[in-house]
């Protein structure tokens, strides 16, 4: 191919990206549904995040939104799918910085506390330590068509022009009881608006982008995000919770649990895995140092009462926005000095599970309903974490 065809292709290739994300962006989600069935349509309620019930997870504060974004640099942007009684379902992107993420590679680690996942680019996580792509979310049958459409964002990025091989995350949970899964409905042009829309703010979360139809507990599960401040360190977390057990909200008398937020569905934990974990700090850590840190997330979950089933697929990826240059002129944090992180990640985690939860909307898809977790005398049980996330 001639130099002047090169470049024309790189450019319509471009073109296609930024018109399929302004469009994807400019359609209203409303109107991915059929209007004949807009009566099937989800019942909304009001529904509040964590920290808005005046729940907060251990003594550390959060940071300035209680998200991933906290740590600088970090953005996370969804695109969700609906099509009432059929669809839900969607993909969360987030993107580690600013710039071009395969020149500017982060430290990164991946650890996986059960395998039953279908987790793109896995294999280089761990044996390189890095990451060199954004990280999506999705639905199973999704993975694939996902990962395309993330390494054609990536292969048009300014400074590709030549690159030959990439590595791009992709992972899943299974949204089948609430989405017709088979249909596959997640394309590049949802990729591209999710990417387009990607915000280092407030994160919306709930059911969205990839956790439009997935189950935790038996309720309503989603996408949840917090974080923590460690010294002058920030921990962030972002989880897409479609796993079973036995719900444990820290904080609540075990009498309202029985009445009100019992899990539904316990009998069928097999069926509700998995959780996918993200996890971001600015904390100068190399791989080792995230690979320890991602393996203490499950500590947070074990607290919400997840089950570990046989069928789910729980994965952990933290990655650290440090430069390597800036962390071998520093030094990286190891020992002792992880132990902080530590308590931050699992509080961190907890929250974001219970973030989900809280935020997620009852729905209804392939003729069954899930209902969101009651929130009602939630504010009045969570004590003071609203006060401890204030001081």
């Amino acid at each position: 191919m001639t130099a002047p065809r090169r470049q024309h292709v790189r450019m319509t290739r471009r073109i296609v990206w930024l018109l399929a994300g302004l469009t994807a962006c400019a359609v209203p989600e409303s109107q991915h549904a059929s209007p004949a069935r807009q009566a099937d349509a989800p019942v909304v309620s009001a529904r509040a995040r964590a920290r808005d019930l005046g729940i907060h997870i251990g003594k550390l504060r959060s940071g300035t939104n209680d998200a991933i974004t906290d740590v600088l640099g970090v953005a996370v942007g969804h695109a969700t799918v609906r099509e009432a009684g059929r669809l839900n379902t969607g993909v969360t992107i987030v993107l580690p910085h600013a710039g071009n993420p395969f020149r500017t590679k982060l430290p990164a680690a991946l650890v996986v506390q059960n395998g039953f996942g279908k987790l793109v680019g896995a294999t280089q996580l761990q044996e390189l330590g890095e990451l060199e792509s954004a990280i999506a979310l999705t639905a199973t049958l999704n993975v694939h068509r996902v990962a395309d459409a993330v390494l054609d964002w990536l292969l048009g990025l300014p400074g590709n022009e030549k690159l030959r091989s990439a590595n791009v995350v992709v992972g899943e949970t299974n949204d089948g009881g609430l989405s017709d899964i088979r249909a596959r409905a997640v394309g590049p042009e949802h990729v591209a608006a999710a990417i387009a829309s990607a915000s280092t703010g407030v994160v919306p979360v709930g059911s969205i982008g990839a956790g439009a139809g997935t189950t935790c507990f038996g309720w309503k599960g989603g996408i949840g995000t917090s974080s923590r401040r460690s010294g002058e360190y920030t921990v962030g977390v972002l989880v897409q919770t479609n796993f079973g057990g036995q719900l444990n909200v820290r904080g609540l008398a075990e009498t309202q649990q029985v009445a009100g937020l019992a899990s539904r569905g316990i009998a069928s934990v097999d069926h509700d895995g998995s959780c996918m974990i993200i996890i971001a700090t600015d904390a100068p850590l190399d791989q080792a140092g995230l690979r320890r840190l991602a393996t203490r997330a499950f500590a947070g979950m074990a607290r919400t009462g997840a089950s570990f089933s046989h069928g789910s697929g729980d994965y952990a990826i933290a990655f650290s926005t440090a430069r390597v240059a800036e962390t071998r002129q520093r030094g990286p944090i190891q020992g002792g000095g992880l132990s902080p992180l530590f308590v931050a990640v699992a509080d961190a985690t907890e929250q974001a599970i219970l973030d989900s939860l809280c935020a997620a909307q009852t729905t209804t898809g392939m003729g069954r309903t899930v209902r969101a977790m009651p929130l009602h005398g939630l504010k009045a049980r969570a004590g003071q974490g609203a006060e401890r996330a204030a001081k």
